[in-house]
């Protein structure tokens, strides 16, 4: 049975993936490592990609899970790299979080405001029920502060203009965080979240494109 790597988004757990159907594929969840002081995302990369053991791989990279996917997939040989509500380079991120990187503002947030979602957070993930905002609110919650910090910091200065063989965009219609990655497979209608909340397309698309 092919085993499918999968890589969570932003300090999330396999939460994400639990309402994906990949019947028929064994699932084995990369687990975030705490990162060491000033460790580039190109560093990092290498240290997680020990968790997998397969060579020529399949991946599968949620949000900043994605990005990482597309580091790792710098440095090994997968069959398939895919990316779901993602960016595939630097121009993918958009204007506005480059400029709060450039300028550094992103490390004016307090830290207590990061780990209290509310309705900006809702909102740009395309959250609107009150299943879909425990399960966001608890991933959350749940995320290493000193981890979150350092990702966020990753994301608006990512620098990658590499995209690697095999690499494929799955991208919502609606994604707030993520509006200008423009994928090779676009779910209408689908935000930040989609994931979850539209799992069965995204599944069918996972599964033709693995196959």
């Amino acid at each position: 049975m092919k085993t499918i790597f999968l890589i969570p988004g932003l300090g999330a757990d396999h939460r994400v993936f639990d309402f994906l159907n990949l019947s028929g594929y064994q699932r084995q969840v990369v687990s975030w490592i705490e990162p060491f002081n000033n460790e580039s995302i190109e560093q990092y990369a290498g240290r997680l990609s020990n968790q997998i053991s397969s060579s020529n791989p399949v991946i599968i990279g949620v949000s900043f899970g994605g990005m990482m996917a597309v580091e790792i997939g710098k440095l090994l040989q997968a069959e398939k790299i895919i990316l779901i509500s993602s960016a595939r380079t630097m121009h993918e991120i958009p204007a506005y979080t480059r400029f709060i990187g450039f300028f550094g503002f992103h490390k004016l947030l307090p830290k207590a405001w990061l780990k209290s979602p509310g309705r900006l957070l809702f909102y740009l993930f395309g959250v609107k029920n009150h299943h879909e905002k425990k399960l966001l609110s608890d991933i959350v919650r749940d995320t290493d502060s000193k981890f979150l910090i350092w990702a966020i910091d990753k994301i608006v200065l990512w620098k990658n203009t590499i995209i690697p063989h095999n690499t494929v965009l799955i991208s919502g219609s609606h994604d707030r965080l993520f509006p200008g990655a423009l994928g090779d497979i676009i779910i209408n209608g689908g935000g930040h979240f989609m994931i979850v909340n539209r799992a069965n397309e995204v599944s069918e698309q996972l599964k033709r494109i693995i196959t």
